[in-house]
């Protein structure tokens, strides 16, 4: 069964990311779950909000800590640079058999012809997009090229929860408790994270 790797900031990790990236995963055939914490996320160069990676590796592997079905990668962390996709997919195609199965959500899908190298990134890796009840994807605004990813839509729960409302409550001071995992709140709160 293909391994579902899924990139982000999570900046910090959380159940949105968790739920869903399980339920695509099960609908999909998937076994595992590997998240992949990026380094220096391209569409968030000057974010100030934005963790150290290193924060943001040891939140996402406390969360999923102990689970069998996830696991963390620190693959982009280990290079420099912008954390671009094709060049992570390329990292991994040297050990996975067939094409990786790379996780995105319906909203970045708009933007995928504006990433780096995105035509040899649909051809090498196979894009799974994760699509939340009620969210309409306009087929006809993307290039002809992009189309074909109408068949890799799997829709996922609505889980309202954003990384940047919880950074947003930490820096007020109030309680993110049952938004991200209890080691996570511990970590954030350990390392005076987001204040």
């Amino acid at each position: 069964m293909p391994v579902l790797y899924f990139g982000g900031s999570f900046n910090p990790i959380h159940h949105g990311h968790l739920i869903c990236a399980r339920a695509v995963a099960e609908a999909r055939g998937c076994d595992r779950v590997v998240l992949v914490p990026s380094a220096l996320p391209p569409h968030k160069p000057d974010s100030a909000d934005l963790a150290a990676p290193r924060d943001r590796l040891i939140m996402c592997q406390s969360a999923v800590s102990g689970s069998e079905l996830f696991r963390v990668s620190d693959l982009e962390l280990n290079r420099a640079g912008p954390s671009y996709t094709i060049e992570t997919v390329r990292e991994l195609s040297r050990s996975e058999p067939g094409k990786v199965h790379w996780l995105i959500g319906a909203d970045m899908l708009m933007y995928l012809p504006k990433w780096h190298r995105p035509l040899e990134l649909i051809w090498e890796a196979e894009l799974v997009v994760m699509a939340r009840p009620g969210w309409t994807i306009d087929w006809q605004a993307l290039p002809a090229e992009y189309r074909y990813l109408q068949k890799n839509v799997t829709e996922a729960p609505l889980i309202d929860i954003r990384a940047s409302e919880i950074r947003k409550r930490v820096a007020a001071g109030t309680s993110i408790e049952y938004l991200t995992p209890p080691a996570v709140c511990r970590y954030i709160a350990d390392r005076s994270l987001y204040r």
